[in-house]
């Protein structure tokens, strides 16, 4: 997949702006196994997106996802006025 030069490089790059490699091995060995099943998915429903809307567990999933990504968000702002319960 990739020259033994390239992940020579990757790994000189991560190291020097501290990622861990172990997302990265992660993503890996999952992404194979998650491209696999993302197409059965689009061919059972003969390749509509709205099959990952539609299913109760998916839409549950989504939601929590827009969750996870928002609250941080909001959790980080700090009122102008220095006060944190200001309303």
């Amino acid at each position: 997949m990739f020259g033994n030069d390239s992940l020579w490089a990757i790994g000189y790059i991560m190291r020097n702006f501290k990622y861990d490699a172990a997302p990265l091995v992660l993503a890996l060995v999952l992404s194979p196994m998650m491209e696999n099943s993302l197409r059965q998915a689009l061919l059972v429903s003969q390749g509509s997106f709205l099959i990952f809307f539609t299913r109760p567990i998916s839409a549950v999933i989504l939601i929590a996802t827009l969750i996870l990504l928002i609250v941080p968000y909001f959790l980080g702002r700090k009122p102008e006025n220095g006060d944190p319960f200001a309303g």
